[in-house]
């Protein structure tokens, strides 16, 4: 499984290609929507995976 660090960098490098690539304000805006959303659902992700690594470690103590 890649890091979540990892997989951040790709996103940003995604982002940052597709700002040099863009040639108006359209393709900019939609550049950072696409960016936004991988983040939103990167994050939330992420945060599910801790969610459970917690629970797990509640259990044991249980």
């Amino acid at each position: 499984m890649v890091s979540y660090t990892a997989q951040v960098n790709t996103i940003h490098k995604k982002f940052t290609v597709a700002l040099k690539k863009a040639k108006t304000k359209q393709a900019i805006n939609k550049a950072y929507s696409v960016h936004k959303k991988d983040h939103d659902r990167l994050l939330k992700k992420h945060l599910a995976e801790e969610m459970r690594d917690i629970k797990k470690a509640k259990a044991k103590l249980d």
